[in-house]
């Protein structure tokens, strides 16, 4: 997931003055509803419970909450009274998520038709995609959206101008699900600003879209309009799509990253990358995930670690200072590898402990408040 590289009027926000690895509300954040998963949006975040209940707030002005009001919420809102939401992604200012049925369903901005129900208007409550029965995951990028199916197949639709949607076509615009290609071995997808990566049962890598910064790791800059192939490795399990940089994990536990590095989203000093160049030496990777110009990993210990645009505080370690490697959140060892970041951040914890941190202007934190954090604040699902 990834949201569009603005800057909202919120750099005036008070950074909480606390330091890191400090916590802000309850010792404990478990509330009477654990969270199981959590994404974040450009300025709402969503998470879905253990109990399968769909939970959503922040900014809501293009109906990303999906409560059908259209006013930002400042505290977790149940979304309905489903109990069968199985995964949800987060785009700039729209939502998809997957049930246990295996349908789809999309609600908020629209206007590239990124919702993918065959129309360019807003949705303030989750939209069906269609009739099909057999999605798999999902991923939401800023105007554009891809999700698998549990037959192999990946589908994208929605804005088109640099080949995100990855068919080849040269139109700009795809109201509903188009098949990319004929494969049916795509196991993950993830959706940038204007790319696209994903990766095949046979551990294999491919991008596509825009690579003006070298975001497709294909040693070129320029685009492609159908999926071209990282490399020759067999061994990725995992990848995240940022603003124009993308990070990998490989099953060794090795990290990886490659596009745009003006704040040092790759984990790496120096300017862009077009291919995948290593972090570190650490071989205790276990999840990436990327904001708009951040990035945050997971490690087998139960450690969490961000770094690159720290501008509203997003990295979590207590300063609004950019990181060009990664920074440890706090100390704990308790982290699991459901987190999500933009300009804020948000994990959860092994209790089902639900936190964020970073830009709050319009309460996405869920802590009821607008103030901004630099360290986690606990988020409570009702």
């Amino acid at each position: 997931m990834s949201q569009l590289r603005r800057f909202v009027a919120t750099a005036a926000m008070v950074i909480a003055g606390v330091g890191v690895g400090a916590t802000i509300g309850p010792a404990n954040a478990l509330a009477a509803t654990p969270a199981a998963s959590v994404t974040a949006g450009y300025a709402h975040s969503c998470a879905i419970g253990t109990n399968g209940g769909l939970y959503c707030w922040g900014s809501n002005w293009s109906g990303e909450v999906g409560d059908g009001s259209g006013t930002d919420k400042s505290t977790a809102t149940r979304i309905g009274t489903a109990t069968t939401w199985a995964t949800i992604d987060a785009g700039s200012s729209h939502t998809c998520a997957t049930r246990t049925d295996h349908t789809l369903w999309c609600w908020g901005r629209n206007f590239r038709g990124q919702l993918g129900d065959g129309t360019t208007a807003n949705k303030t409550t989750p939209t069906q995609v269609g009739t099909a029965t057999t999605w798999a995951t999902v991923s939401a990028g800023d105007a554009h959206t891809c999700a698998t199916r549990t037959d192999g197949t990946l589908w994208c639709w929605g804005y088109n101008r640099l080949g995100q949607v990855g068919n080849g076509s040269a139109a700009w615009t795809f109201t509903t699900p188009q098949q990319i290609g004929t494969a049916t071995t795509w196991a993950s997808v993830t959706t940038g600003y204007a790319h696209t990566c994903a990766t095949r049962t046979d551990g294999t890598l491919w991008c596509w879209g825009d690579s003006s910064a070298g975001q497709l790791g294909l040693g070129t800059v320029g685009y492609s309009t159908t999926p071209a192939q990282v490399g020759t490795a067999t061994t990725w399990n995992g990848v995240a799509a940022g603003y124009a940089h993308t990070c990998a994990t490989r099953t060794n536990g090795t990290l990886w990253c490659w596009g745009e590095n003006g704040y040092g989203q790759l984990g790496v000093s120096g300017s862009l990358q077009n291919t995948p160049v290593q972090v570190g030496t650490v071989t205790t990777w276990n999840k990436v995930g990327t904001g708009v110009d951040t990035t945050c990993g997971s490690r087998t210990d139960g450690s969490l670690w961000c770094w690159g645009n720290n501008i509203t505080a997003q990295i979590g370690d207590g300063t609004t200072t950019n990181r060009s490697a990664p920074t440890r959140v706090g100390t704990l060892t308790t982290w699991t590898a459901n987190f999500a970041s933009s300009y804020h951040t948000c994990g959860v914890r092994t209790d089902g402990g639900l936190w964020c941190w970073g830009n709050n202007g319009n309460s996405q934190l869920g802590d009821g408040t607008t103030t901004q954090r630099s360290a986690p604040v606990a988020a409570t699902l009702p």
